[in-house]
């Protein structure tokens, strides 16, 4: 049995927040370069989407690479920023701007994010886990929920 993990040190979420931003500026130019066919799945198989934003207060599109699941034409994902105690800034753009782009391989589709409720968070969280277990021990990490992003077309 392995100890709940810790959260992250203050030095320590300071080192990988520009590691992250490093990593998936280069997943997101390799995804668009290739149209997923490198960077269009992460570990444990899982899909990769890039998700395009409105940032907030400078009202530029930012796109992130992000792991989700699909529901028929819905796709789910998580705001996980593994496992640190503040929201990924685009979970925060999309709670201003609903209005969002998703591409998957070489194909861009306008939907529309909506955070899960409480009922729809226990529906698909399970799943997300399943299909990526870093989630579980993100969420073990951090003591704020995990907001689960539902993207419905538009």
């Amino acid at each position: 049995m392995s100890a709940k993990p810790k959260p992250f040190t203050p030095a320590q979420a300071a080192i990988l927040k520009p590691l992250v931003k490093v990593f998936s500026g280069l997943n997101t130019w390799l995804y668009r370069l290739t149209n997923g066919k490198i960077g269009g799945t992460y570990l444990h198989g899982i899909p990769v989407l890039l998700l395009t934003v409105t940032g907030r207060k400078s009202g530029r599109r930012i796109t992130v690479p992000l792991t989700y699941i699909q529901d028929g034409e819905r796709y789910v994902i998580a705001a996980s920023r593994t496992g640190m105690d503040q929201h990924p800034l685009w979970y925060l753009n999309l709670e201003a701007t609903p209005e969002v782009e998703v591409q998957i391989g070489g194909t861009n589709r306008p939907m529309r994010a909506s955070t899960a409720d409480d009922a729809e968070r226990a529906h698909y969280w399970p799943k997300l886990v399943a299909a990526n277990p870093d989630y579980g021990f993100y969420q073990e990490r951090t003591t704020r929920k995990i907001p689960v992003v539902i993207l419905a077309p538009r």
